[in-house]
């Protein structure tokens, strides 16, 4: 659309230049808390068969101010044989992301499917280091679709709401 001086106006953008449209950044990327365990060492390095390896999962987002939200990438991995525990890694990942003109209905799955996808990367790096420098083989975990997770955990909260008698909540 054009004003009546010919200048092309945007709808994303006020006449007084101020910028509505939707922007999203990562601002900082930081460990919480790292946690690292190697239990049976040096008993585990000489123990036969793979270990099973049980990876856990949790994704937190706070408010920090209007436009600055925090994501935390909770992974918790342990590698456990008949003989018991190798090695036990716990890691909080810490994300700081700017959100600006970003309403609650893009915020939610942004913050809880999308950041938790830009962040897993560095993670995954995070958790390969620690297990190598515990003195075991780098594990690389595989690629997790966070944002098919959240799609199911939506699904599932609203299945349970819908069973769920009126009244009970």
């Amino acid at each position: 659309m054009a004003d009546e001086t010919g200048t092309i106006v945007s709808d994303k953008v006020k006449s007084n230049g101020a910028d509505t449209a939707p922007a999203v950044g990562m601002l900082n990327q930081y460990i919480k808390d790292l946690s690292v365990e190697n239990p049976n060492a040096p008993h585990s390095f000489n123990w036969e068969g793979a270990p099973q390896i049980d990876v856990q999962v949790n994704i937190q987002a706070n408010a920090i101010t209007d436009e600055v939200h925090e994501v935390a990438l909770r992974l918790a991995i342990k590698a456990e044989t008949d003989n018991g525990v190798q090695f036990s890694v716990e890691l909080d990942y810490g994300t700081l992301f700017g959100l600006r003109n970003v309403s609650e209905e893009q915020a939610h799955p942004f913050l809880f499917g999308e950041a938790p996808r830009l962040m897993f990367p560095f993670a995954r790096r995070i958790i390969a280091d620690a297990v190598r420098d515990a003195g075991y083989p780098p594990l690389v975990l595989e690629p997790i679709d966070f944002n098919a997770l959240y799609i199911q955990q939506l699904s599932q909260a609203q299945q349970m709401a819908e069973t769920q008698p009126a009244g009970e909540a």
